[in-house]
This record gives C-alpha cells, sequence and structure tokens, in this order.
C-alpha cells in the first residue's frame, strides 16, 4: 500500500496501536479517538503516549544539557566536548547506531573570527564632520574573510533598497549599479511584506531573499567591501540585544576549503535610529527612501558620506562535530527519513564586574534535543521500520546553520535516497493546543502528513502567525529544503486550550523578546510538558509512518525547492535505467519510484 491512503489508514492504526501498550485509566478508547476529530476542543490527551514519550526523560534531558557544566554548548569549547559525549551515552543507552559509517561523529570544518577590539567604531565622514556610529549601540561588526586585518578607508556608501536579486520576481536592486568596492547598506527582510502587495514576493510573508546572509553574500558577489543591514524588532522578530549578543563572541563559520565563494571584507548591522541618524546627515530621509525601495522601478541612492573602520581579528582553524545516530531499516536501508536538532547554542561571555553569563538555551534548543532523544528512544523500543531513521545533531546552527549544510554537502545517505528531514528547533513551553504551527506553510506535503497525523487529535496544523519573520529560513531544515529535500519546520500551537490564540501568542511573543538568545533562556522543573509531550508523539508518528511507507512526499508546485528535486529525482532514475540489467517502470507523479543509491564516497571528515 503506498501514498495518501495508506498514510491516512496507518496514522490512526498507530494511534490505536499507541493507546494499547501503556495503561492510562483517562485514556480515550478507539471511538472516542476518532471523535475528537470534529472536536472544537480536544479531551485531555486525545492520544496516548508511547511509553518512552514521558515528562520525566524530558526534564532530565534538557535539565543536563541546559546545566552549568555544559557552559552554553559552545562549537570548539570544553562544553561541546561535554554536550557531544552526553549525547552519544544517551544513544548508545537505545542501543542504537553509529550514524556516520561506523562513527557517532561528523567533523566539520571550522574558522573563527574574534574582533580584538569590540569595542571599534564605524566612522562615516559627511559633509559637515565625522559621525561615529558605537559598536554595540549602533552597530554589530566583523569580517567574513578571516583575515587578522581588514581596513575599510573611505568607502562610498550606497542604499541599495533591500538589496535583492530575484530573476523570478524581475526584482534586481543592482541592476545597472557598480558596488564595487563601497558600502551598501540595505533593509532587512523583501519588498513584498512592505508593500503589502500579496503579488510581490511572499506578500507580508518573508522570502528567502528576505534573510541576512542572503544579502551579504549578495553584496558579496556584487563586489562590495562592506554591507550593514538595518535591524528592526519588527522586521527580525528579536530584539536588539539578541543581535548583540550573537555578535559579542567569536564568529563561526564554514572556511572557504568548505563552503567556496565570495565573502565580505566588512559585515554588519545598523539600528534603525543609527541608520535614520546616517542618513539625516547626508541629508537624505530615511523614512522616505525605506518606502521607495518597497516600489517597483526603485533607484538605488548614492549618499554624499563614505565609511571607515578598522578591524583587528584574530582567527583559528578548527573542528566541530555532528552528531549522528542510524536505525537501521529492515526493508530499505539505503532510503532515510532524518529527524534533526542542533545542539549548539552561544556558550559563556564575561558581564559586568567579569561575573560569566552562561546561555544555556534550555528551550534553544535543549528542548529540540531532548525532544529528538524521546523520539529515538521510541523507535529504539519498537518494531525496526522499512526505511532507515537517522537522528542528526547538527553543530552551528547558530553559525548560519554551518553544521548541516555541511552534511548536505557530505552527506551520509544520497539526498536522493532522503525521504525528508523533520526539524526540531526551540520549542516554547506553552501548554496544550488545539494546533501545531507550521513555519514556512505552504511549502511541501510533508503538511498534509501532518495534518493527518493531528487529525485523530482533534487537532490542526496552521501557519506560523509572524511569517515576516521568515523563521523558515533560520534553523536547519532550510539546508535540506535549497538542496531539494522536502523539510518540515513545525512548532507548538498558539491555539492554546487554555487561553486561546490571545495567550499562546503572547507567551510566544515574551519568549522571543525576553529570553531568547540571552542567558535567560533557562531550565524550569515546573514546566507543563503536557501540550510538549503531545506534539513529539505526533512528530514521531510523522516520521514512523514515512519510514513505513512507499511515500516520496513532494513539494508543492510554486514551491522554490520543487525543480531541484525533481531534477535529482530525474537523473537518479535515468542512472538506474542505464545500469546493467536494469528494467524500465512506470514512475507516478504522486509517489515517484525509489532512486537507485550512486556509489557512496568516503566522507572527507570522520572521526
Amino acid at each position: 500500500m503506498h501514498g495518501r491512503a495508506r498514510l491516512r489508514r496507518t496514522a490512526l492504526a498507530t494511534l490505536l496501536a499507541l493507546a494499547g501498550c501503556r495503561g492510562h485509566t483517562s485514556s480515550p478508547g478507539p471511538t472516542a479517538a476518532l471523535t475528537t476529530a470534529t472536536s472544537a476542543t480536544p479531551p485531555p490527551m486525545a492520544v496516548t503516549l508511547a511509553p518512552q514519550i514521558n515528562d520525566e526523560d524530558f526534564l532530565r534531558f534538557d535539565k543536563a544539557l541546559s546545566s552549568d557544566a555544559f557552559e552554553g554548548r559552545k562549537p570548539g569549547t570544553r562544553g561541546e566536548v561535554r554536550t557531544t559525549r552526553y549525547l552519544v551515552e544517551q544513544l548508545r543507552r537505545m542501543h542504537l547506531e553509529p550514524g556516520n559509517r561506523g562513527s557517532w561523529f561528523q567533523a566539520v570544518p571550522v574558522v573563527s573570527t574574534r574582533l580584538l577590539d569590540p569595542a571599534v567604531p564605524l566612522k562615516v565622514s559627511l559633509p559637515h564632520g565625522v559621525e561615529t556610529f558605537a559598536s554595540g549601540t549602533d552597530m554589530v561588526v566583523g569580517t567574513q574573510q578571516a583575515r587578522p586585518l581588514v581596513v575599510l578607508k573611505n568607502s562610498p556608501i550606497v542604499f541599495m533598497g533591500y538589496g535583492i536579486d530575484a530573476p523570478e520576481w524581475q526584482w534586481n536592486d543592482y541592476q545597472g549599479v557598480d558596488v564595487r568596492g563601497k558600502t551598501v547598506i540595505v533593509l532587512s527582510r523583501d519588498p513584498g511584506e512592505a508593500s503589502g502587495d500579496p503579488q510581490l514576493f511572499n506578500g507580508r510573508a518573508a522570502s528567502r531573499y528576505g534573510r541576512r546572509l542572503y544579502k551579504f553574500a549578495q553584496a558579496a558577489r556584487m563586489g562590495a567591501a562592506a554591507c550593514f543591514v538595518i535591524h528592526t524588532t519588527a522586521a527580525s522578530g528579536l530584539p536588539w540585544s539578541a543581535v548583540r549578543n550573537a555578535a559579542s563572541e567569536p564568529q563561526q563559520a564554514l572556511p572557504a576549503s568548505a563552503a567556496p565563494g565570495p565573502r565580505l571584507a566588512v559585515a554588519g548591522s545598523l539600528t534603525q535610529a543609527a541608520a535614520q541618524r546616517l542618513f539625516r546627515a547626508a541629508g537624505v530621509n530615511f523614512d522616505t527612501l525605506m518606502n521607495e525601495a518597497a516600489q517597483r522601478g526603485f533607484q538605488p541612492v548614492t549618499l554624499d558620506a563614505s565609511a571607515s573602520i578598522v578591524l583587528r581579528s584574530a582567527v583559528s582553524y578548527s573542528w566541530s562535530d555532528n552528531v549522528l545516530a542510524l536505525l537501521k531499516g529492515s526493508r530499505h536501508p539505503d532510503q532515510v527519513v532524518i529527524y534533526s536538532a542542533h545542539w549548539d547554542q552561544l556558550g559563556m561571555r564575561r558581564a559586568a564586574r567579569g561575573r560569566a553569563e552562561i546561555f544555556h538555551g534550555a528551550i534553544d534548543n535543549g528542548s529540540g534535543l531532548a525532544a529528538l532523544l524521546e523520539i529515538a528512544d521510541t523507535f529504539a523500543h519498537r518494531k525496526r521500520p522499512e526505511r532507515s531513521v537517522l537522528f542528526l545533531m547538527p553543530t552551528l546552527e547558530e553559525a548560519g546553520q554551518a553544521g548541516s549544510r555541511y552534511y548536505v554537502a557530505h552527506p551520509v545517505f544520497p539526498l536522493a535516497k532522503t525521504v525528508a528531514d523533520i526539524n526540531i528547533d526551540a520549542w516554547p513551553v506553552l501548554g496544550r493546543a488545539r494546533d501545531m504551527t507550521v513555519f514556512g506553510a505552504g511549502q511541501s506535503q510533508l503538511e498534509d502528513d501532518l495534518r493527518q497525523m493531528l487529525a485523530p487529535q482533534g487537532r490542526t496544523p496552521t501557519p506560523d502567525a509572524a511569517p515576516q519573520i521568515g523563521m523558515y529560513y533560520r534553523s536547519d531544515q532550510y539546508s535540506f529544503a535549497r538542496a531539494g529535500v522536502p523539510a518540515l519546520l513545525a512548532g507548538p500551537g498558539l491555539d492554546l486550550v487554555d487561553g486561546g490564540r490571545s495567550a499562546g501568542e503572547a507567551a510566544s511573543r515574551d519568549f522571543l523578546l525576553h529570553r531568547y538568545a540571552s542567558p535567560s533562556d533557562v531550565f524550569n522543573p515546573h514546566w507543563d510538558l503536557s501540550g510538549v509531550l503531545e506534539d513529539i508523539q505526533t512528530l514521531y508518528q510523522l516520521g514512523q509512518d514515512l519510514a513505513n511507507s512507499g511515500q516520496w512526499p513532494e513539494w508543492y508546485p510554486g514551491s522554490p525547492y520543487r525543480a531541484q528535486r525533481l531534477a535529482m529525482m530525474a537523473r537518479e532514475r535515468e542512472l538506474k535505467a542505464r545500469a546493467p540489467g536494469a528494467v524500465p517502470h512506470r514512475s507516478s507523479a504522486k509517489s515517484p519510484p525509489p532512486p537507485a543509491a550512486p556509489t557512496r564516497a568516503a566522507p572527507p571528515h570522520t572521526r
């Protein structure tokens, strides 16, 4: 049995089977479980949890991972060693196999750049003198080129609008403009959100062109010496303090040898207040230009200003580890469903009077790691699925998803044999909800699969409440997505059983503004985990069904990742057809035949 029909049947079968494996007097029987599908408010625990998915284990995992002993889980520190050792201990206890051809680790090359003078100012020469912009208060800055000395001197400043070249939208801010050696200043997000035009980019929902990393990369491709993205809390969903905290520590990235391409000599962010001050001193109105930048036909504006800064940095090269565990499939071990959850956080920093502050990361991403371990333990205690399941815990997610990007470039399983990635990242504890959030909704059939998992629980998937923030592009599943592999990022629902959507949105907003990417993201032994555990059960069922079916979920028509996946699968079918003794077979648009596996090369870095 294949495709959607099997999915619906196995979703219900899984729920009923799980209901019989753990004795809860309050658990609904089959009839009650079915009737919840049309209930406005789900009854207490509409689905019985697998024994391995429980609050005691979740709290134990999260408490350990977010403890002081793990020192904020910064890659390249003692905290990394303790974190990865702990994860492997748990995976061994579950009797899973090492996930990287006999190793628990995939070594990821890292270049680390530490600014020697964190207080270095940006100086802007203007018609009436020099304006100084303070590091940390007005801007943050660094270099992407891993050079110990970068000198930017009297670099002409150009306001480039959104700094986007998007052929599919017939939008190119750089058309006809030479920015070589210049400093470009760009707005965050993309013109669709600002203009309110639903036919422009993704309308109010962020597009992949709104990412800060995209804007840096595009400026570098065009030859710019420097790029500053104007930060606003409304645009990013994050307070300036989160940007400042992330920039205060050594900046880590894949070295050019692992991720070739042009990089900026100077890359940074400006507060909106600083941008307004700069533009005003240059004799132009920032607010007027910002509005014009969202309209077709906008022409970049060269300011009567030039930028100067000297960056002295300590540059070092090292390795960090992705952690991988494998449950080998019983019938199709060469096909794989991936669960991912990054293990890293921002580490420690020196605060006032030399006091150490730890970024504990209890939610980001201790919660995701705890959820992945709960799911892995559940798979390990049940009948082996037909397809393999890989549990991937990438490093360097906080450094632009560098760990997952490296995995995608050096996969253990070919990407054409990778069914999907289900990513778990920063799962705030909000309470039980009538829904689950899908970030970047409208991308792939994985959303249909999730809907079918939720229906017997009386719940539904709902789009991200703040699509303009673009959370889909900020986590590890995006590395898989842009390589063509269907990838899902879900989150806790905001339509809370206790308090409704207003309460859920308020709680989510409170976490983002007051604890995200800060030392305040700490473990709470009194968390009400009823909603989190129900969500973990749902994600387990989703992957379990994919691992026991012949289904190959596809991107929806119109998704920017669809063409790459179709081309990938077509190449694999062609390779299979050319293989000696190959027998032609008919393909199905809805459930394409599994592709042939090419010969695997040895990974370039393993431990």
